[in-house]
């Protein structure tokens, strides 16, 4: 199949360059307004409908007509002068706040994309008082708009409705701040706006940079680029369109993960192409470019198809998990990796076919033997003295892995941070009122005796509730139209994101809830701080799943690759301990270092997916080179090096376009713990597992590695390309070493 795709590919390149052009211009272009047909604005409705704040949550739509895509912005109002408002002001502030309500506000148009491809997210908000401060400083609004916060869209909706409503009270002498988790959102895009700018250039020029100096060519450095970007939007369109043939909710920053995903392993399985194709070509100079661009498309396609087939299936393995971010996760991550590996056994071949020697120009590297350089010293070191390189590795990875003691996950959503406007409007609020006032944690009542409710009869339970310590206020009880449901909000002293919050909404409020709710009704518990803490216990739980199964399934591909009991043992043991040391880390900076409450709760699962997954990928390259090398006749430790030699350039020159692809996360607002993890993840990965590690197990496992089946060693093999003359010299394993 491999071989069918690559050949067919490389005989008729013109026409397998085209249909990537049309598919990969067409689907990016509709993949915007298709995703934003998919995604899903609550972090609650990936609950499964069994967890209590989930059901709330399915009680405030049907009962209360919240909407599932409401997102609510809090305004606050006060005089200009600073002094308290008066009976006059508040009149004031009501009819200007009426006027808001009745105007629609129209998204901007950008004039960088068709209007047709731009999903239309203008609105008319809802508008309504939510409470006063006690010494009259100003008077809070909730401004409720339709939306996930974290869409571009409707953020610029949220852009236009606050400086409208800005004016509009600045006319009547009063000034407005702005909070809630679209405003939070919104300031920080903006704070972040030059660095994601700054960054993405980065990135592209390390890209380009590294393609220069690597081959000295104007093709190798800029089609990396240009053909990841081509099938980037083919991917973006197949996700999209499979999210919605499935009924599948991705969350809002799944398309901004696999972007980078697809950038990092695109460049990768291009550049193991490209390196191998030079080297087959200085190898054999009279051969056609088309025949080797088939030869090597076919060769180097099935580690990629395994390295590719390695991810899909570590995150198909999110399938299982309960918590809805995972489990959507997993599928769509899948889907464009697959679209990414055919286009690496078609595109991807048919551009080295139809470039054939020129895609090396202008450097005349084709025409010489490359010298002995670092690659081939350290592939001797390998060879030499693998015990101490293994020793050390392991030392630094334990040392790094120890960091994990005392770790604890932190479950909060990242925010706009101290500086923003948002945050500066929400601690002026926190000043006289609780921090949980424009988020406030709901109790919702049902009767199942057919009983219409009143307030009185849940008076009970309002003062219970008012008696819990970190329960700053409880707010007025209300009931639905037909008197079957009834709603008391509750103001919490503590940040609604917070350790602390998560604790009393679990806790103490559920507690309370339980013991005070009247008979012939239930009771249940939702708002932010609730939805939170069910997705801790959600998340405790799948890691506990989808680790073994994961393990599992990338254990089980690399014994159907390697064909081997002991090999696959040796990277997963090798990776394992990567992940471990990747995440101490992660904790010894951010939870040690930087007083963080702990790790984000998606960076473990997600670390592991990535680390073990794409970290295999070098695994994968490297061991395939070893076996190929090991069947050629000589010591096993000489094997080895020569497998290093050649396939560090590429290692190297991968894992640091893909490290430098992870970094540029960082530049999105609540992602630094996530873009760090995964760059330091991939990093050890390429430069400690696959090039010393695991080299280094296999040249004291000599030709064993492969237990029970051993490759066949061919006595009239030729190296890929002749060796340098000094090449013996600097390899005493292969003039009389330790042979295997």
């Amino acid at each position: 199949m491999i071989r069918a795709l690559t050949g067919y590919a490389t005989r008729n390149p013109w026409k397998v360059i085209a249909l990537w052009v049309v598919l990969g211009v067409a689907l990016a272009g509709l993949s915007p307004l298709l995703l934003s047909r998919v995604t899903q604005a609550r972090t609650g409705d990936f609950l499964p409908r069994s967890y209590d704040s989930a059901e709330a949550l399915r009680i405030a739509e049907e009962e209360f007509g919240v909407r599932p895509d409401a997102t609510t912005v809090t305004v606050l109002v006060a005089r200009a002068d600073g002094k308290p408002l008066t009976t006059a002001d508040e009149q004031r502030i009501g009819a200007e706040a009426a006027k808001l309500a009745q105007r629609r506000v129209v998204m901007p148009r950008k004039d960088d994309k068709p209007a047709f491809l731009v999903p239309d997210r203008s609105q008319t908000p809802r508008v309504a008082p939510a409470m006063p401060a006690p010494d009259r400083g100003f008077e809070l609004l909730a401004v409720e708009l339709t939306g996930n916060a974290a869409d571009e869209g409707v953020q610029d909706v949220y852009r236009a409705f606050r400086d409208a409503a800005r004016a509009q009270f600045a006319e009547a002498g009063m000034r407005t701040g702005f909070t809630g988790g679209l405003a939070d959102a919104a300031d920080t895009a903006d704070s972040h706006r030059t660095a994601a700018t700054v960054g993405s250039a980065l990135v592209t020029g390390l890209i380009v940079l590294l393609n220069v100096l690597v081959f000295r060519s104007v093709l190798a450095a800029l089609l990396p680029l240009l053909t990841v970007a081509l099938i980037g939007g083919a991917a973006g369109g197949a996700v999209a369109g499979a999210a919605m043939l499935t009924g599948l909710k991705l969350d809002a920053g799944t398309p901004g993960l696999i972007s980078v995903v697809l950038l990092g392993i695109g460049i990768d399985y291009l550049l193991f192409l490209l390196f191998r194709f030079r080297e087959h070509l200085r190898a054999r100079p009279e051969q056609p470019a088309r025949e080797a661009a088939a030869e090597v498309s076919a060769r180097v396609g099935t580690a990629i198809t395994s390295a590719a087939l390695t991810i899909v299936a570590a995150f198909a393995t999110l399938g299982v998990a309960s918590f809805g971010q995972f489990r959507s996760l997993g599928p769509a991550i899948a889907v464009a990796v697959l679209v990414m590996l055919l286009g690496s056994l078609t595109l991807m071949p048919a551009l080295l076919a139809a470039c054939g020697r020129g895609m090396f120009w202008p450097s005349r590297s084709l025409r010489r033997q490359p010298r002995e350089g670092f690659a081939a010293r350290f592939g001797a070191l390998v060879a030499r003295r693998p015990l101490p390189l293994l020793l050390a590795s392991v030392a630094l990875l334990g040392v790094l892995a120890a960091g994990m003691t005392g770790i604890r996950m932190d479950y909060g959503q990242g925010g706009a941070g101290d500086e923003t406007p948002a945050a500066a409007t929400a601690a002026e609020i926190s000043r006289t009122l609780p921090a949980g006032v424009s988020d406030p944690t709901s109790v919702y009542v049902v009767t199942t005796d057919g009983t219409p409710l009143d307030a009185g009869r849940l008076d009970g339970l309002s003062r219970a509730l008012g008696t819990v310590d970190g329960v700053g206020k409880v707010g007025g009880t209300a009931l639905n139209g037909d008197r079957r449901a009834a709603r008391i909000d509750l103001y919490l002293t503590a940040d609604p994101q917070s350790p602390r919050a998560r604790a009393l909404a679990s806790g103490p409020v559920r507690a309370t809830v339980a013991a005070h709710t009247p008979a012939g009704t239930t009771a249940h518990v939702g708002g932010t701080a609730a939805v939170l803490a069910d997705v801790s216990t959600a998340v405790d739980h799948d890691l506990t799943v989808v680790f073994p199964v994961a393990a599992a399934l990338i254990g089980l591909i690399l014994l159907l690759l390697l064909r081997s009991l002991l090999a696959p043992v040796v990277l997963m043991l090798s990776v394992g301990l990567g992940f471990a040391a990747t995440l101490g880390a992660a904790t010894l900076l951010f939870q040690h270092g930087l007083g963080e409450p702990g790790v984000s709760f998606t960076l473990p699962l997600v670390l592991f997916l990535f680390v073990v997954a794409l970290g295999t990928d070098y695994n994968i390259l490297i061991t395939d080179r070893i076996r190929e090398e090991m069947r050629r006749p000589g010591p096993a430790r000489a094997a080895v090096g020569r497998a290093v030699r050649h396939t560090t350039p590429a290692i190297a020159t991968a894992g640091l376009v893909l490290a430098g692809s992870f970094a540029t996360l960082a530049t999105t607002p609540g992602s630094e713990q996530v873009a760090f993890a995964m760059t330091l993840g991939i990093l050890l990965s390429a430069f400690v597992l696959s090039l010393a590690l695991v080299p280094a197990l296999a040249a004291l496992l000599g030709r064993g590695i492969w237990w029970p089946v051993r490759p066949v060693r061919h006595p009239r093999v030729s190296p890929p390309f002749p060796e340098p003359a000094s090449g013996p010299a600097r390899h005493p394993v292969e003039a009389g070493g330790r042979r295997d």
